[in-house]
């Protein structure tokens, strides 16, 4: 008797996403993949089974995938029940590298949810600011801020962001007004690798240079402390600011928003995915920054 070869756990998965969702780009997102690897993992599923289990371009099932679609759907879900029911020495251990200001602005503010979900899920945060090489070992997931040309990991976007100069309701009243853009020339302007200037100022037909003097930080908490506290303008992304905005340290010197060059990605090494932790927390951070 030959063996049976069981199908990949994440091939089960996205056959159900696509089955569900009938669009791979849909089903990419959830899964935190990328296109192509969903129409590869079908595909292997299929050649594993030897059961064509799409028949059109529109994700229709066949008529075997209808029923091979039941038996998926039913192991998979005895399989989601079995964590829950693990003791507390049994727990999962999952590491997340993450940057300084994501993590204080918007992750930690949402993880309370996560950990009611999964209290099957013991996780780990470390400080990673990728941009600048400051990077943790050994972490299962990883947020990076930057461009997104990662070819060392596989990754997904999270959250694109704006950004505006922000500064202190005390600076502004000294040093303001800043009513036009022009009037940011010569002004006291605080320094970010993460967040260049010439963003702001090409987006305003401004053709001055990046700043080279003045306070610089390589973390953008930092710099909004520091413009709180009525050191300078500092060029922040709103969704990160959001807290010094809301309780008053910070003001808007402008209502125009400009798109910011960089984003926060996702990143995991190959088959980080496989682990069912790793996907449960990934489709939770998609949804909580959304």
């Amino acid at each position: 008797m030959s063996p049976v070869r069981i199908p990949p756990i994440q091939c089960l998965l996205t056959f159900e996403a696509l089955a569900r969702l009938r669009s791979v780009t849909q089903a990419a997102d959830e899964l935190c993949v990328t296109p192509s690897a969903v129409s590869h993992r079908v595909k292997q599923l299929e050649q594993i089974i030897g059961t064509k289990l799409f028949g059109r371009a529109d994700f229709s099932l066949t008529t075997e995938g209808s029923e091979y679609l039941a038996h998926v759907r039913e192991g998979l879900a005895i399989l989601e029940r079995f964590p829950s029911a693990q003791s507390a020495p049994g727990k999962r251990k999952l590491r997340l590298a993450v940057t300084p200001t994501f993590a204080r602005s918007i992750l930690i503010p949402k993880l309370r949810q996560f950990t009611e979900a999964y209290p099957e899920i013991d996780l780990t945060l470390q400080v990673s600011i990728p941009l600048l090489d400051v990077v943790a070992e050994d972490a299962d997931l990883v947020v990076r801020f930057g461009t997104g040309r990662y070819a060392d990991v596989e990754h997904v976007c999270l959250a694109r962001d704006e950004v505006t100069p922000l500064a202190s309701p005390a600076f502004v009243r000294e040093h303001g007004p800043f009513d036009e853009v022009s009037d940011l020339e010569g002004a006291r302007l605080l320094r970010s690798p993460l967040e260049p200037w010439r963003t702001w100022f090409a987006a305003h037909q401004q053709d001055w240079p990046e700043p080279v003097d003045g306070s610089q930080f390589n973390d953008i908490g930092l710099m909004c402390d520091a413009a709180a506290a009525g050191m300078g303008i500092a060029l922040v992304r709103l969704r990160l600011g959001a807290p010094w905005l809301e309780n008053g340290s910070l003001v808007r010197l402008s209502e125009r928003n400009v798109a910011s060059p960089h984003a926060h990605y996702l990143c995991w090494r190959t088959g980080a995915m496989e682990r069912w932790e790793c996907t449960a927390f990934a489709e939770w951070l998609k949804k909580a920054v959304a």
